[in-house]
């Protein structure tokens, strides 16, 4: 058997991963680098998480992943405790322990990618049916990424699967990156609660763990339709001293679905699939879980 995966995300490289494992041949490809939307940038040398802002640990078998990135020092146990911003003013919550990557979201699927046959770079064009990816047969086909993505490179005839990729709503997102001469903030992360602009904000510093004055903040989906000024509605909310120093702002078009899914993923009677953080809430374990889950279908053939 081989599968072509197409995404190099955290759901198309953990499905790859499953394959291998088993025995299956499988390539990647992916069209930029790794990480998909736990992208990580790098400004002024140091990277910046402009996706995913953490994860969270309930899967007993992700966590024996988790455990090895912590054991590699590639991942380390954050906070438990947000700020809440909320028209009635701050508080604070306490929740699951938030992980966060000290060299960024996107090493860690690097690393989960180790040894297997990725191809970055890459960029594909059309996936038809048999399956056949740009004109080289698979046994099966992984589209890990959101549907609207994946339904671009789906040829018409491809209805089942097309009509799956198709089927949701997805929501746009800007994240900004915000550098200070000082800190003047005191929270590891926050959710922005019924605000035109701000959703959560991030002080990438401590999740980093060097101290950066770094804020990260993720808008609204209304405020990315309308381009809204990031810089300005984080110093509003904040009351800052001062603006910042530098400013980089990154629009994702898909950032997240309307309604989270009520599967672990999709693979259809064409032999073709789909995965990602989509198939059940929106998170990293998600996607985790959704490729592996998908891989062990494929393998079931």
């Amino acid at each position: 058997m081989n599968v072509t995966v197409v995404g190099a995300g955290i759901a198309g490289v953990a499905c790859a991963r499953a394959l291998v494992s088993a025995g299956v041949t499988v390539r990647v490809l992916e069209r930029a680098g790794f990480g998909g939307r736990m992208a990580t940038d790098r400004y002024e040398g140091r990277p910046v998480d402009v996706g995913a802002g953490y994860f969270t640990v309930s899967d007993a078998r992700f966590a024996a992943v988790v455990e090895g990135w912590r054991d590699a020092r590639l991942a380390r146990e954050w906070t438990d405790t947000f700020a809440v911003h909320s028209p009635a003013g701050w508080a604070t919550t306490t929740g699951p322990v938030r992980w966060s990557a000290p060299g960024g979201l996107a090493s860690l699927v690097a690393d989960l990618a180790a040894g297997l046959d990725v191809r970055l770079g890459h960029e594909v064009s059309k996936i038809s049916r048999g399956p056949v990816v740009d004109g080289e047969a698979a046994d099966a086909v992984v589209l890990a990424m959101p549907g609207p993505e994946a339904a671009r490179l789906l040829s018409p005839d491809l209805s089942e699967t097309l009509s799956v990729a198709r089927g949701r709503v997805w929501l746009p997102s800007l994240a900004g990156v915000f550098r200070f001469a000082a800190r003047s903030w005191d929270f590891a992360g926050a959710f922005v609660n019924d605000h035109p602009v701000l959703t959560t904000l991030f002080d990438d510093g401590s999740r980093r763990g060097d101290g950066a004055p770094v804020l990260v903040a993720h808008s609204t989906a209304e405020a990315a339709d309308r381009n809204a000024d990031l810089e300005a509605a984080v110093c509003e909310l904040l009351d800052l001293p001062e603006r910042p120093i530098s400013s980089h702002v990154r629009r994702w078009d898909f950032a997240r679905p309307a309604e989270p899914g009520d599967r672990p993923f999709h693979f259809g009677t064409d032999r073709i699939g789909l995965a990602g953080d989509a198939w059940g809430n929106s998170k990293i374990e998600t996607a985790w879980l959704s490729g592996t889950t998908l891989a062990e279908a494929i393998i079931a053939l």
